[in-house]
């Protein structure tokens, strides 16, 4: 097991240090500047939107945008907000903070790429629409194979691996909080899990749409007790997040690249943007242009790391709680958030860490679903396909933590480094539709509606626009 673990070790440090980092940075800045600055300067619009798909009326049997947008903020909201933001405190350091903020601002342009994207090459799933990476592969780009590889890559990272994680972290919560069997938490994790994922992507939606307001709010509430309470240390605080960043100390020891690794590792965990997930989210939404999807996947990687990620970095930067490595993932949250609010507080990371790694078991099981329904629609795969995802609900529950994440860490940069080619390779259909969209809003029209004629180089197979 050491073996393989220092095997994984050695291919992400490739990976991420060589390839990875640059590209998300580079292809990020380019498409700020083609968008001119999209993710920033349509804020208004943004929530406009949401607010519009939270109260729209939509069919039964319809997703509303609102519920796309929960279901990719199940998956993205999860261990890598409580677990992963500690982590990469203790092993990076305070400015690790930094730079998952700046590869959040930076990727969010991404995340308005792709899912924008995955709404013009949708398709029709019964009364649902369905696609994603995989599927703008096969139609945009004419690259089947390229679809193949990338659809066996989420399946796998997302509805197996990813899905260990989850069970993972809160396995060890509920043990430390309350010393429940890992088994026995294992065990009904695995039944909630059936109950929900062969209900369908509507169950899906309709348990995340509930499930994801509740754990969001209630998280933040508590972080901005502990923030106030400690009100006077805030300016202390961002002076050592933004010194730890780039401070002479940290260039001379080495560990600024450390906190810059820790920063966009565990940050691109959490949002996901430009990773290729979210898309398969956005694509099933009921909207009337696809830049409304790419609007609200682009606040959703706001959500994730602005808010949520910095709720857990200045919980832990406020309690005074060791940094040296000792402790880290969610123990190290729990001892934070106690040690302020009292012991309830592991109490209620433990029921936060429940609620918000068992929306990302949801959301992510749908991901691969998506997935196995480009490859073949052939019913025997995706029946293996859900049992195997229980497996490694159960699986994740009984295993050690850095081989879990260190496998996560691999199939989150192989997905992460195709999707950004093919995003990339794509990017003029998704400016066109942004030009398309602002066009239509200068003209008055409130709600813009999208047609594949307005972009000459759609071709035959995008059908859902015509």
């Amino acid at each position: 097991m050491k073996l393989l673990n220092d095997l994984i070790l050695t291919f992400n440090d490739v990976l991420w240090t060589y390839i990875l980092i640059a590209m998300l940075i580079i292809i990020g800045l380019y498409f700020t500047f083609k968008t001119k600055f999209v993710q920033f300067r349509n804020i208004k619009e943004m929530f406009r939107l949401l607010g519009d798909g939270a109260k729209s009326k939509d069919s039964k049997d319809t997703i509303s945008s609102f519920q796309a947008f929960c279901i990719s903020t199940a998956s993205r909201v999860g261990t890598g907000n409580l677990a992963g933001v500690a982590t990469a405190i203790a092993i990076g350091g305070p400015g690790a903070i930094f730079w998952m903020w700046l590869i959040a601002l930076i990727g969010s342009a991404s995340a308005f790429i792709e899912s924008t994207l995955a709404q013009i090459y949708k398709e029709k799933d019964g009364s649902n629409f369905i696609g994603g990476p995989a599927y703008y592969m096969e139609k945009g780009l004419k690259k089947r194979w390229m679809g193949v590889i990338f659809a066996i890559l989420i399946t796998i990272s997302f509805g197996l691996v990813f899905n260990s994680v989850q069970s993972n972290t809160i396995a060890l919560s509920l043990n430390s909080s309350f010393g429940f069997d890992t088994k026995i938490i294992g065990l009904i994790l695995t039944i909630l899990t059936i109950i929900i994922i062969f209900g369908g992507v509507k169950r899906i939606a309709d348990v995340s749409s509930v499930l994801v307001p509740i754990m969001a709010i209630a998280y933040i509430l508590v972080a901005l007790f502990i923030v106030l309470k400690n009100f006077s240390a805030i300016p202390s605080v961002l002076s050592l997040i933004f010194e730890n960043a780039f401070g002479i100390n940290q260039v001379v020891g080495g560990s600024i690249g450390a906190a810059l690794m820790q920063g966009i590792k565990r940050g691109l965990f959490s949002n996901e943007a430009g990773m290729g997930s979210a898309p398969n989210a956005a694509a099933t939404a009921t909207v009337s242009h696809p830049v409304n999807q790419g609007f609200i996947q682009t606040l959703g990687v706001f959500t994730d790391t602005l808010i949520i990620c910095s709720c857990t970095a200045f919980i832990v930067l406020l309690s005074g709680v060791p940094l040296d490595g000792s402790i880290k993932g969610i123990e190290l949250t729990q001892l934070a958030v106690s040690s302020q609010v009292g012991s309830w507080g592991n109490t209620f990371i433990s029921l936060c860490i429940l609620l918000f790694a068992f929306s990302s078991i949801v959301g992510n099981y749908y991901y691969g679903e998506a997935n196995i329904q480009f490859i073949t629609n052939k019913k025997i795969y995706l029946s293996i396909y859900r049992i195997s995802v229980t497996l490694m609900v159960f699986f994740g529950s009984l295993v050690s933590m850095d081989i879990v994440w260190n496998l996560a860490d691999v199939f989150m940069g192989l997905m992460a480094v195709i999707n950004l080619i093919a995003i990339v390779l794509l990017s003029k259909i998704a400016f066109k539709a942004l030009e398309d969209y602002t066009t239509q809003k200068k003209a008055g029209i409130k709600n813009p509606v999208f047609k594949s004629s307005s972009i000459p180089e759609l071709n035959d197979e995008v059908t859902e626009w015509k």
